[in-house]
């Protein structure tokens, strides 16, 4: 599953870079939720929540539906 993971978020990852942000897949837990660490200016950045939730995690999730979240780590 974190290949497949890591994968879907290559696929992203062009978006975020355009802004100057990136994402890093860090770990997918027992209870199903995904965790990244957003990069560069997605890091700081006031809508990085609205970013993780309304496009990252909709998006795994339409891959992925048994996905429970995403959450970002520091």
């Amino acid at each position: 599953m974190e290949q497949n993971l890591t994968e879907a978020l290559e696929k992203i990852r062009p978006y975020l870079q355009r802004d100057g942000g990136d994402v890093e897949f860090v770990d997918y837990t027992d209870d199903k939720v995904v965790r990244i660490r957003l990069l560069g200016h997605c890091a700081g950045c006031p809508h990085a929540q609205a970013t993780i939730k309304g496009g990252i995690e909709r998006l795994l999730k339409e891959e992925y539906p048994e996905i429970s979240g995403v959450e970002a780590v520091v």
